[in-house]
C-alpha cells in the first residue's frame, strides 16, 4: 500500500533537519505513544518504521539518494500489507487525518474486508473514529461546517456497521449534535443559486426548533444540554439576516400553529416588512390580525397596531391606538410634542419600520424609510380607495339589514298585539300612562310648537313644512281609509296614529333646532374681522343675490369665495375677551391665507393675528413643496367649534372641519387628494403686545 507520506513528515522533522534534530523527534515519537487503545502489534510495527526512517535520515549517503528520489518526483511511501495499519496511525499522527480516514474508511470495506474479530479489524475500526472525529475539528476550524458533519455522520455509519466501539460512536453522535447549528449557518449563508443546500438548512432549522419547543425552547431536548437559550438566541440572530422574508413568514407561522408566541410576533413584523416593502397592503391586515391575538407578557401591541393603521390611512384610528398605549412615557412624549399629533406618529412609525421592522432579511435592503413615497404610490390610492368603498357598502348593508330587523320586530309586536289587545285595557299597553296621556301629551307639544316654530320665519322653511304635513296628512289619510286595518282591533288605531303623531313631533324639533343653528353661524359670519375696501359694498350686494338663490346650507361657502376672490385687510384683535365668532372669523382668515399661500395663488402676510413660528412653519412647507414640483389646493370649511378653556393670556378651541387636500404637480398632473370629514383640530391663541394671536394648533385629536 503506498501512502501520501514521505520521511520527513512521517518522523515529524522539516527537509533541513540535521541529524541530532531527527535523532531527538525519533525520540520523542517513541516515547508518546498513542493510547488511544491499539493493540501491542500495530504499536511495535509503528515504532519499527520510526527506527527505519531515522536510519535512512541521519545517514547521510543514504538520505542524499532519498532527497534525489523526491527531487525527480518521486512521492509516497510503500508499506507491507503487516506494516499497513502502521502506515496509517503515522499518516494520522503527521496531520493528516482526512486521508487517513478515507484510507482506513476503503480498507474496512469489502474486498479488503480484514478477518472479523483480528486485531487488523480492531485497529482498523479504532482508526477511522479517530480520525473521523478529527477530520471534523479541521473542517471547523476552517467553517466548512457541513464538511464536518459529513465526517462525522461517515464515522458513525461506519462504526454501526462493524458494531464495535459503542463509547466512541455517542461521542461522534454527540459532536454532530453540537455541530447542527453550525451546519445551518453554512448551509443558509451560501449563495441562494445553491438551492438544495438552502432547502437543507431550512429543514434543519426547523427541525432543531422544534425539538427544542420552539423558539422559547419549552422542551428537555438533546439540544439543551449544550445550547443555552441565550446561546440559542445569539445564534437564531446570526441565522436571520440569510433568509429571505418570504422564507422568514412561512417559518414563523408555522411554529406559532405550534404553540410559539415568540415566533407569532416575528410573523407579525415579517408580514409588515413584505406589506411595506412590496407594496402589499394586505399584508398589512394579515399582520395586525395575528398582533391582536398574541398574548405576549409585557407587549404594549397598540402604538404598533396604530402604526399600522397610519399605513392604512386610517389617522383617527391610529390616534386613538397610541392614546391607548399603557407607555406613560410615550403617551407623555406624544402629549408634548412641539407639533402636531399626526407628525409625531408618523415620526415613531418612521422609527419603528427603520429600526425593528426592516432589519434582518436576506431580501430587503435596509434603508431610510420614506413614508411620502407610500402615500403617493398609486397601488396604495386605489387599495385605500378600494377600503373605503368596501367600508361604506359594509355600512349600507348593516343600515338595511338594521332597518329589516326592526321592520321585522315591528309587524312581529303589531301581530302580538293584534292578537290579545281585545282583553288589555288602556293602561296596560306597553308604555307608561298608557295611549290617553301620551295624546294629552303630543296636543300639549303640537300647540306650542304650532307657536314658536312658525312665527317670523322665512317662506322657504314655512313652504318645506307645509310640504311635509301634507304628506303626513295624505299619508294618514290612505291609513283610515285601510279598512283591513280597522277591522283588526280599535286599539291598533291608536298604536299606528300615536307613531305617525310623535314621528312628526321629533321631525318638527329637528327642524327647529337645525334653523336655529343656521341663523346663528350667519349671524357669526356677519361679525367681519376683515376690514372692506372700498368696493366692498358692490361685493356684499352680489352675495346677498347669491344668497337668495342658495339653499342656507351654501351660505359659507358663497362668502368664502367671495373672500378669497378680493383683497383684504387683516386687522389685529383687541378685545380682551373675545367671543367665539370673532375667534371663528380669525380662524377662518388663517385658513383661507393658508390656502391661497400653498397654492401658490398669494402671499402670506398675517403678523397681526399669527404668531411668527406658525407663519415659518407654513413658508418651509410651501418651500418643500416647491422643491418637490407640486402645489396644495386646500378646501377647509369649520362645521363647528367649541370654547375649551379661556384666560387672561391664552384661548383654547376645538374645532371640526370639512378638510380637502389636492396635491398637484406644476404640470397640472394629479398626484393624491385627501378628505377628512370631519378634521378635529385644537387652536391655541396668545394674547401679548395687547392683541390675539393664533399660536399653534394640533390636528387628528
Amino acid at each position: 500500500m503506498e501512502l501520501p507520506l514521505d520521511h520527513f513528515r512521517l518522523i515529524g522533522v522539516s527537509p533541513s533537519a540535521s541529524s541530532e534534530d531527527i535523532l531527538r523527534a525519533f525520540q520523542l515519537r517513541l516515547d508518546k505513544t498513542p493510547d488511544e487503545g491499539f493493540t501491542y502489534e500495530v504499536l511495535t510495527q509503528r515504532s519499527e518504521l520510526l527506527r527505519l526512517t531515522a536510519d535512512l535520515l541521519t545517514d547521510s549517503e543514504s538520505r542524499r539518494d532519498y532527497e534525489n528520489l523526491l527531487l525527480n518526483g518521486a512521492s509516497g511511501l510503500d508499506f507491507s500489507s503487516n506494516r499497513e495499519v502502521a502506515g496509517l496511525i503515522l499518516l494520522w499522527e503527521s496531520g493528516s487525518p482526512k486521508e487517513a480516514f478515507r484510507i482506513t474508511r476503503k480498507a474496512l470495506q469489502p474486498p479488503q474486508t480484514p478477518a472479523l474479530g483480528s486485531s487488523r479489524e480492531s485497529d482498523l475500526t479504532l482508526l477511522a473514529a479517530l480520525t473521523a472525529r478529527d477530520s471534523a475539528i479541521q473542517e471547523q476550524k476552517i467553517r466548512s461546517y457541513s464538511t464536518a458533519a459529513d465526517f462525522l455522520h461517515e464515522g458513525i455509519q461506519l462504526l454501526q456497521r462493524m458494531g464495535k466501539l459503542v463509547e466512541r460512536r455517542k461521542e461522534l453522535e454527540e459532536d454532530l449534535v453540537a455541530l447542527l447549528p453550525y451546519r445551518i449557518l453554512d448551509l443558509l449563508s451560501r449563495d441562494l443559486k445553491e438551492q438544495e443546500s438552502h432547502k437543507k438548512g431550512l429543514s434543519m432549522l426547523e427541525t432543531l426548533i422544534l425539538k427544542r419547543g420552539g423558539l422559547e425552547g419549552n422542551n428537555k431536548s438533546e439540544y439543551g444540554d449544550y445550547l443555552t437559550q441565550q446561546e440559542f438566541e445569539a445564534f437564531f440572530k446570526q441565522i436571520r439576516p440569510f433568509l429571505t422574508v418570504q422564507e422568514q413568514i412561512d417559518l414563523f407561522i408555522e411554529l406559532q400553529k405550534r404553540g410559539s408566541l415568540e415566533a407569532g410576533f416575528l410573523a407579525f413584523l415579517s408580514l409588515t416588512a413584505i406589506g411595506f416593502t412590496r407594496r402589499k397592503p394586505e399584508k398589512l391586515f394579515e399582520a395586525r390580525r395575528i398582533l391582536k391575538k398574541l398574548n405576549l407578557s409585557g407587549l404594549d401591541s397598540m402604538p404598533l397596531v396604530g402604526c399600522l393603521d397610519l399605513l392604512l390611512a386610517d389617522i383617527d384610528q391610529a390616534t386613538a391606538r397610541f392614546s391607548s398605549s399603557s407607555d406613560e412615557n410615550l403617551r407623555d412624549w406624544l402629549n408634548n410634542y412641539p407639533g402636531n399629533k399626526l407628525e409625531a406618529i408618523c415620526i415613531f412609525c418612521k422609527n419603528w419600520l427603520e429600526n425593528d421592522v426592516l432589519v434582518g432579511y436576506r431580501d430587503i435592503d435596509s434603508k431610510e424609510v420614506d413614508l411620502d413615497s407610500w402615500f403617493e404610490d398609486r397601488e396604495i390610492q386605489e387599495f385605500i380607495e378600494k377600503l373605503e368603498k368596501k367600508s361604506k357598502k359594509t355600512t349600507v348593508i348593516s343600515n338595511l339589514q338594521n332597518q329589516q330587523l326592526k321592520k321585522e320586530s315591528s309587524i312581529n309586536i303589531t301581530e302580538d298585539f293584534d292578537g290579545s289587545a281585545t282583553n288589555v285595557e288602556e293602561r296596560s299597553l306597553p308604555w307608561p300612562g298608557g295611549i290617553k296621556q301620551e295624546f294629552e301629551k303630543l296636543d300639549i307639544y303640537e300647540n306650542k310648537f304650532s307657536e314658536e316654530i312658525f312665527k317670523n320665519k322665512p317662506i322657504e322653511v314655512y313652504k318645506y313644512l307645509i310640504e311635509k304635513i301634507a304628506e303626513l296628512k295624505f299619508g294618514f289619510g290612505e291609513f283610515l281609509n285601510n279598512k283591513a286595518i280597522f277591522s283588526r282591533s280599535p286599539y291598533l288605531i291608536y298604536l299606528y296614529a300615536f307613531m305617525i303623531l310623535f314621528a312628526f313631533g321629533i321631525g318638527i324639533g329637528f327642524l327647529r333646532n337645525n334653523f336655529k343653528k343656521s341663523i346663528q353661524n350667519q349671524a357669526v359670519q356677519d361679525k367681519p374681522l376683515i376690514a372692506p375696501d372700498k368696493n366692498q359694498k358692490v361685493i356684499e350686494k352680489d352675495i346677498i343675490q347669491e344668497i337668495k338663490k342658495k339653499p342656507s346650507n351654501e351660505l359659507n361657502s358663497i362668502i368664502e369665495t367671495s373672500k378669497v376672490k378680493n383683497s383684504f385687510k387683516v386687522e389685529k384683535l383687541t378685545t380682551a375677551s373675545p367671543s367665539i365668532a370673532e375667534i371663528k372669523n380669525l380662524i377662518n382668515v388663517w385658513l383661507l391665507s393658508k390656502s391661497n399661500y400653498l397654492a401658490g395663488k398669494s402671499e402670506i402676510n398675517l403678523s397681526k393675528i399669527i404668531s411668527n413660528g406658525l407663519i415659518d412653519r407654513t413658508i418651509e412647507e410651501r418651500q418643500n413643496d416647491i422643491k418637490k414640483g407640486v402645489v396644495k389646493e386646500i378646501n377647509s370649511q369649520i362645521q363647528k367649534i367649541d370654547l375649551e378653556s379661556q384666560n387672561s393670556s391664552r384661548i383654547v378651541v376645538l374645532v371640526e372641519l370639512n378638510y380637502i387636500e389636492k396635491i398637484i404637480k406644476n404640470s397640472g398632473e394629479f398626484v393624491n387628494e385627501t378628505s377628512l370629514t370631519p378634521l378635529k383640530v385644537k387652536y391655541i391663541l396668545g394674547f401679548s403686545n395687547k392683541s390675539w394671536k393664533l399660536v399653534d394648533f394640533v390636528s387628528g385629536l
